[in-house]
């Protein structure tokens, strides 16, 4: 499966085919034989994805490790999070267990995203019917990190107990609000900052949700001219920084976009939960070694270009550390006159 994401297979007779032609080659790659089209359904199949998972997070453990010293660029020496999810569609005739609209199956990726080198720290597979913001209830709570999320995650019983685990939030209010100044903060107005405020919700309901204060801070973009305003439970930050922290929640987007357009996510070799789960999986481990990769052989070149590299010497003997140095000097090569040559160098 690594090998099908490596070197983007279409099928799993695709994948039988290209193995079948380098069979000399298998034994360097860990197989001692070809496996049968057949006997890779099966895995796919009955072998249960909870063991590709368990391999996903040994992975990302050992990544986070690597990489857990790296900056974000915002001068917190806390652990940032950016949480969103992605909806992969799928053929409801194919897929009718996976349901999301009439027409329509799909399955929602939901991940919680490490920005010390992009790392994903939690990943849930759940159908496409799951509300965004029920991750909430799953997500493990790390005391004193932040966690950053679009308003789609604006559920205050759920962020107040977020709040007690002793962690910070950073979200988007949604318009409307119900909500009274409690005190305000002086501003400059120069560099964006409209208000910085701190706030008590009104109405019966939420504010037994949430019956702590909360701090909201109205900020306009310089470059696209919005207004945004943003709500949290951390009071000790400059302004600029929880704008800076929202901002940094695009980098959990650009992540989706990686690995559905580098990764076989998007098209499946099998039609059951458990194949399309296995597949997710093992998308995701491979994204991890690769970052393992980058960080242990302390390479400069980005994760797109290891990817492309390794798709093309999978089958090759180089030692990995020399193949995915591309600016490394070549050997010269001494052309003798038995030898013609194409090309003058």
């Amino acid at each position: 499966m690594a090998f099908s994401q490596l070197t983007w297979r279409e099928s799993l007779r695709d994948i039988e085919v290209c193995l079948t032609s380098n069979q000399s080659k298998l034994f360097h790659m860990g197989l001692s034989g070809v496996p049968a089209r057949a006997t890779l359904s099966d895995a796919l199949n009955q072998r249960d994805w909870r063991i590709y998972h368990a391999l996903a997070m040994r992975l990302i453990v050992r990544a986070r490790g690597l990489y857990s010293k790296d900056s974000t660029g915002l001068e917190l020496d806390a652990t940032v999070y950016a949480l969103d999810s992605t909806t992969i569609d799928l053929c409801l005739s194919l897929f009718d267990w996976a349901p999301f609209r009439s027409t329509k199956a799909a399955v929602k990726m939901h991940t919680l995203l490490d920005l010390r080198g992009a790392i994903p720290a939690f990943i849930h597979i759940s159908d496409g019917k799951m509300g965004d913001v029920k991750v909430l209830d799953i997500l493990p709570i790390e005391a004193g990190a932040f966690y950053v999320m679009d308003r789609g995650y604006l559920d205050f019983a759920r962020l107040f107990k977020l709040h007690q685990a002793g962690a910070f939030f950073v979200t988007r209010a949604k318009r409307g609000m119900n909500a009274r100044r409690v005190y305000s903060t002086k501003t400059d107005r120069t560099a964006g900052v409209i208000c910085d405020q701190v706030i008590s919700l009104n109405g019966f309901y939420v504010s037994k949700d949430y019956p702590e204060h909360l701090r909201r801070v109205r900020y306009k973009d310089p470059e696209s001219g919005k207004t945004l305003v943003f709500l949290s439970n951390n009071t000790a930050l400059p302004p600029l920084t929880i704008a800076a922290l929202y901002k940094s929640r695009w980098q959990v987007e650009l992540f989706f976009k990686w690995i559905k357009q580098h990764l076989r996510i998007k098209k499946f070799l099998g039609t059951s939960e458990n194949a399309v789960k296995t597949q997710i999986w093992c998308a995701v481990s491979t994204y991890v070694l690769i970052a393992i990769v980058k960080k242990e052989l302390q390479l400069d070149a980005s994760l797109y270009t290891l990817l492309q590299i390794l798709s093309v010497s999978v089958f090759e003997k180089t030692e990995i550390s020399c193949a995915l140095r591309p600016d490394a000097p070549a050997p010269r090569i001494v052309i003798t006159d038995n030898q013609l040559s194409l090309f003058t160098i």
